[in-house]
């Protein structure tokens, strides 16, 4: 079983809009989790670290196999666009928009994001499910799950996560199912985030420690669930980290998949390329709210 930690989170240091919540210098310190997180009180039991997720609640809604890959720069009109709603790419590898020589490829059902230096200059691929319009995929709660395998070494940067475009200074839910730091192979990071005027005003950090080298190794998927009462994240199904939910959690949101670098931490000697190989990103709905 996975040994859980958890870690206050750290602000003021990502100069976006928002974006990936987990500051990599927070790998190195952390407290052990004796039960939900803070926030809200919520109605019901948390759930168990450990406990399995009883996928049959759910009912699917969206699902991405990669049998091919809908995409474009900014849309409209594809599943996926090449960078986030906001413009706020980040990291220090460009998303490349999508073309010939561009991250992405696709065969036999399995996606690769790869990363490669060119001329000097790291370049990589985000993938966002909506747009600025917010054309495209978003969903209130449910079950947001990718299955995939994570590139190792220094610099390198992989996440999914799910993301939201409120406007007019209304507040921005974030939750940051995976962030792995090459760095550290022996451990990724969770966290959850409410954004408003660039400041992060709420939210928690998770440090999952897991076999060195292990999400490298060997496809794993890497879910959170989000109803009225939890947030709850999960690794293989498993119950890795939970905290009671804020309203902004509520909020529509999509999902993202990237491979950046860096993160705070140095990239000289970073493998070029690297590659993050993605099977699926599926998302689902708990069956007593969808009327099942």
């Amino acid at each position: 079983m996975e040994v859980l930690s958890k870690i206050a989170p750290v602000r003021g240091v990502r100069h976006r809009r928002f974006g990936l919540g987990g500051l990599a210098v927070l790998l190195t310190a952390a407290f052990l989790v004796t039960g939900a997180g803070r926030g809200e009180v919520a109605a019901g039991a948390a759930p168990r670290l450990g406990e399995a997720l009883a996928i049959e609640r759910f009912t699917l809604t969206f699902e991405e196999n990669f049998d091919e890959l809908d995409v474009s720069a900014w849309g409209p009109g594809t599943r996926w666009i090449a960078h986030t709603p906001w413009a706020g790419d980040f990291g220090d590898a460009v998303f490349r928009d999508p073309q010939p020589d561009g991250p992405f490829h696709v065969e036999a059902g399995m996606l690769t994001i790869e990363m490669r230096e060119r001329d000097g200059r790291w370049e990589s691929g985000l993938l966002s499910a909506a747009d600025s319009a917010s054309r495209g995929f978003l969903q209130s709660g449910g079950y947001f799950e990718m299955r995939a395998r994570l590139p190792g070494g220094p610099g390198v940067w992989p996440a999914f996560w799910l993301g939201s475009n409120a406007q007019g200074g209304r507040p921005n839910p974030e939750i940051d199912v995976l962030e792995y730091y090459g760095q550290f192979p022996d451990a990724y990071l969770a966290t959850t985030h409410v954004w408003q005027d660039g400041k992060s005003q709420a939210g928690e950090t998770y440090r999952v420690d897991v076999p060195a080298h292990s999400l490298e190794q060997e496809f794993h998927t890497f879910g959170v669930a989000i109803d009225r009462d939890f947030v709850t994240f999960y690794l293989d199904r498993k119950v890795v980290a939970t905290e009671p939910t804020r309203a902004e959690y509520l909020q529509p949101m999509f999902p993202m998949v990237n491979l950046a670098a860096g993160g705070g931490w140095p990239i000289e000697g970073m493998k070029s390329p690297s590659r993050m190989r993605v099977d699926y990103v599926r998302v689902y709905r708990a069956k007593d709210e969808a009327g099942s």
